[in-house]
């Protein structure tokens, strides 16, 4: 896991400091001990300093009315920005930026090695009987056609609110089950083997959380019925009990499967999007904004449906860029280099992950402006 080194904290600075909030580099340990098998036993992604800085300050420790935050934006730029201290009954969660919600493009990850493919084509068989659930069939509208919407839904064409509904009340029905998953065995582990687990678990909290309040918030739109209940019920006992023998053997491999899901999430609801703005779904046109999603989300009180769906796309793209770039790391080793703070959406909606070697960069970066933060306060 990416392992933060210790960070020199500004008084004004929080947890989630940036994107690049993680001071690593030429504060090492000369005794620090690795778990790595590999001939370089000391680099900027597993040394004993970062992992001591996977854990932040107390959210306690910002009780100041001015905080100010302080990040690397897309540019590379240092801004702070004075932010009041809000309670909230949610974990750490993204506010987007209008641009932001606008810089989300639908990407595809090749599959590069076995267990790579094997969790792209258990994706594909999974989707497969989603749409079958959903009674989504990916017929494309015929040019210049006349068809009335009426005859593009009876056709097959398009969907009406109440199919998009059930495809995105199962959708995250299931997709809240990964996070939770990772973040018990994770959790369990590192009672187990009494050290640290350098940051992985929060942010597999923090995305199974959010899947989940994407749930409440379309919940507030339909009461599914009881036979829908119940094909849920026996989705998740099966799915989470699957995930979770798959994660005992393979940790790498199930976030390249959630990286794969969240791609066909990405894609599912910017199809959503462009059908809402297209006019073929009318009656999500101007419904206002479930009042959850509005404080959830800091979205304006006048806010829409869609300005919730273009905010839960950004998270789905969150996660989707998340979990490939953790596929990527050592998982026995490294520390999770989002564990204080994610990039802007202006890198994860256009990048579909880091490697390796970007998620070192990461860290040099951060600790280079958590520096300049201390050295100017």
């Amino acid at each position: 896991m990416l392992q933060h080194s210790i960070i020199t904290y500004a008084p004004h600075v929080t947890r989630r400091v940036g994107y690049n909030a993680l001071v690593v580099g030429s504060l090492r340990l000369t005794a620090s001990r690795s778990f790595s098998s590999s001939a370089q036993r000391y680099n900027d992604l597993n040394d004993r300093q970062a992992k001591a800085a996977a854990v932040g300050p107390h959210k306690h420790d910002a009780s100041s009315p001015s905080l100010s935050v302080t990040a690397i934006n897309h540019n590379g730029d240092i801004s702070h920005q004075n932010k009041g201290t809000h309670g909230d009954w949610v974990l750490f969660h993204p506010v987007y930026a209008p641009e932001e919600l606008k810089s989300v493009e639908v990407l595809h990850r090749e599959a590069t090695c076995f267990s790579d493919k094997l969790a792209a084509n258990l994706v594909k068989f999974s989707k497969w009987g989603y749409d079958l659930v959903s009674g989504f069939r990916h017929k494309t509208i015929p040019p210049g056609t006349d068809m009335t919407l009426e005859q593009l839904r009876e056709g097959g064409y398009v969907l009406n609110e109440k199919q998009w509904l059930q495809r995105i009340l199962f959708l995250e029905s299931i997709a809240g089950v990964p996070g939770m998953v990772a973040a018990t065995l994770r959790h369990l582990q590192s009672l187990r083997l009494m050290r640290r687990d350098n940051g992985w678990i929060h942010t597999c909290l923090e995305e199974a959380e959010n899947e989940r309040m994407h749930l409440m918030t379309f919940m507030t739109l339909r009461n599914p019925s009881i036979f829908f209940r119940a094909m849920i019920l026996g989705a998740q006992g099966v799915f989470y009990n699957l995930f979770f023998l798959s994660y005992l053997i393979s940790p790498r491999a199930c976030h390249r499967f959630v990286g794969h899901l969240e791609e066909e999430a990405v894609a599912t609801y910017t199809k959503c999007i462009k059908e809402i703005e297209a006019g073929r779904v009318p009656e999500w046109s101007d419904l206002p904004a479930p009042q959850i999603a509005i404080d959830y989300w800091r979205l304006d009180p006048n806010s829409k449906l869609l300005d919730v769906i273009y905010a839960v796309r950004s998270d789905e793209t969150s996660h989707r860029f998340v979990n490939h770039s953790l596929a990527n790391l050592d998982v026995n080793t490294d520390v999770n280099p989002f564990a204080l703070q994610e990039p802007d959406m202006h890198t994860k909606g256009k990048k579909i992950a880091f490697e390796r070697p970007e998620s070192e960069q990461y860290f040099k970066e951060t600790r280079d402006m958590l520096r300049k933060v201390s050295a100017d306060s």
